[in-house]
């Protein structure tokens, strides 16, 4: 059995990387070029976190986990931490999270939901991780 990793732990953000680059061609995330920065509001410990993805031509080329001031991206994207989980669980859609509410988008909407689908193919690669929520 594979050995669970702590949901936004170094070692989760490594394996989601290596996943998405293994799972996810150029050609399948539309070659776009982007960034965002996930702020998760009341984690289970209690503090602040964020996840940072940034991909270029259709590669991800950094993905990274931490607390406090994220780095700059084209979209800041606001929510609960149980939101966001069942979001990297695959259970519940980013189109439809941002459209009813759940999260709150700084940058430019339209593009955010044209590139919903793409977030969902990432979040199905994540999904596969065995990871302790």
């Amino acid at each position: 059995m594979e050995k669970k990793v702590v949901y936004l732990s170094e070692e989760w953000a490594a394996e989601a990387l290596r996943r998405i680059n293994e799972e996810l061609s150029p050609e399948r995330m539309n070659n776009v070029t982007t960034s965002m920065s996930n702020i998760y509001k009341n984690c289970p410990d209690g503090k602040e976190r964020y996840l940072f993805i940034q991909a270029e031509d259709g590669r991800v080329t950094r993905l990274v986990v931490g607390q406090g001031e994220p780095p700059k991206a084209e979209f800041t994207i606001t929510g609960d931490y149980e939101v966001f989980a069942s979001i990297s669980r695959a259970e519940l859609g980013s189109q439809r999270a941002l459209m009813t509410g759940k999260l709150k988008v700084r940058g430019n909407l339209t593009k955010a939901l044209r590139l919903a689908a793409l977030a969902d193919r990432l979040n199905k690669v994540l999904s596969t991780i065995p990871a302790v929520y």
